[in-house]
């Protein structure tokens, strides 16, 4: 009798590569970088996307051939990877989702803090060696906007109202505890901080532009921590150069890294930081083993979990 022939997994992999052991002898794994992938797709059942960061995918899948059954991406976002062709074949498209929501909300936290406690200041007075007595906000008791009702929304919600804020939710549709896109321009208006941790879709991308930042409090603070391309960048230096608004952390970028000549590393009252907001300890090691659970469900033909409506670019349910 023939042996069932083991389905082929491709990984589109980055450094350092994920770990796959519980799956020898389950799976032909076969690694690919950018360069080979679209030579590689035909062969294989499932892709895992390693590398997030690459847009190799949405520019190799029109090609000639079958396509894997089931696309896997080691992210929450999947606009990397998302064209035409994929949205819509049959394949299954899943994400990280659960993996990164409390440590992006951690990290909201962290900067509503320090930008609260002029804590960048501070570290740079004490190089200068300088004594410069200030006064810090009281987080307590001011409001959030935290645009995108998804787990990460959500934890950040929860993690801003531990600290005394009182957050509002905007989703995509209006729902008890999130209100809708028409409710948007209102709470921007009466926000002390205003969080974007969305998905990029068309009906997101650029919609932190300069009329929404006109519209905010001059007290207010604005944070990025979900796709660079949610806001125009221009409208944001402007925002902040002319002190429309008091202060912005950027976490994510239209273009990343971030070139050093881009004139965002000089905003003033702005902080850069590089993509690193859901990042922790072990956070490669967590993606590696959702990946193997997911791959074990799928080998044993039952449901996945956190798949992607491919027409609107996020999992939906919540």
């Amino acid at each position: 009798m023939t042996a069932p022939t083991m389905p082929t997994l491709l990984v589109l992999d980055a450094d350092p590569p994920p770990r796959l052991g519980r799956l020898t002898g389950r799976a032909r794994i076969v690694h690919t970088d950018e360069a080979g992938l679209a030579a590689r797709l035909p062969e294989a059942d499932v892709l895992l996307v390693w590398d997030f960061t690459s847009h190799a995918v949405r520019e190799a899948w029109p090609g000639e051939g079958p396509r894997p059954r089931w696309v896997h991406t080691a992210s929450a976002g999947v606009d990397h990877l998302m064209c035409p062709a994929l949205a819509a074949s049959g394949t299954v498209v899943t994400n990280a989702r659960g993996v990164f929501d409390q440590p992006i909300a951690e990290y909201v936290a962290a900067l509503v803090l320090a930008m609260a406690k002029d804590l960048p200041r501070t570290w740079e007075y004490q190089r200068q060696r300088e004594w410069r007595h200030r006064e810090g906000l009281r987080v307590a008791g001011t409001r959030a906007c935290v645009v995108g009702s998804g787990p990460i929304g959500r934890a950040i919600a929860r993690t801003l109202k531990a600290l005394g804020v009182t957050p509002a939710l905007v989703g995509r549709t209006p729902r008890t505890g999130v209100h809708g896109p028409a409710d948007l321009d209102r709470l921007l208006a009466r926000a002390d901080w205003v969080v974007a941790a969305a998905p990029l879709t068309d009906a997101t991308r650029g919609m932190f532009d300069a009329r929404r930042f006109g519209m905010m409090q001059p007290s207010a603070r604005f944070i990025n921590v979900g796709r660079g391309a949610l806001v125009d960048e221009d409208a944001l230096a402007e925002a902040l150069s002319k002190r429309w608004i008091a202060g912005a952390a950027l976490d994510v970028f239209t273009h990343e890294p971030l070139p050093p000549g881009s004139p965002l590393w000089r905003v003033p009252g702005l902080l850069v930081s590089p993509h690193m907001s859901g990042d922790t300890v072990g956070w490669r090691d967590e993606l590696g083993a959702q990946f193997v659970e997911l791959y074990e469900r799928w080998a044993a033909g039952r449901p996945l979990v956190n798949v992607v409506d491919k027409s609107r670019g996020y999992v939906p349910g919540h």
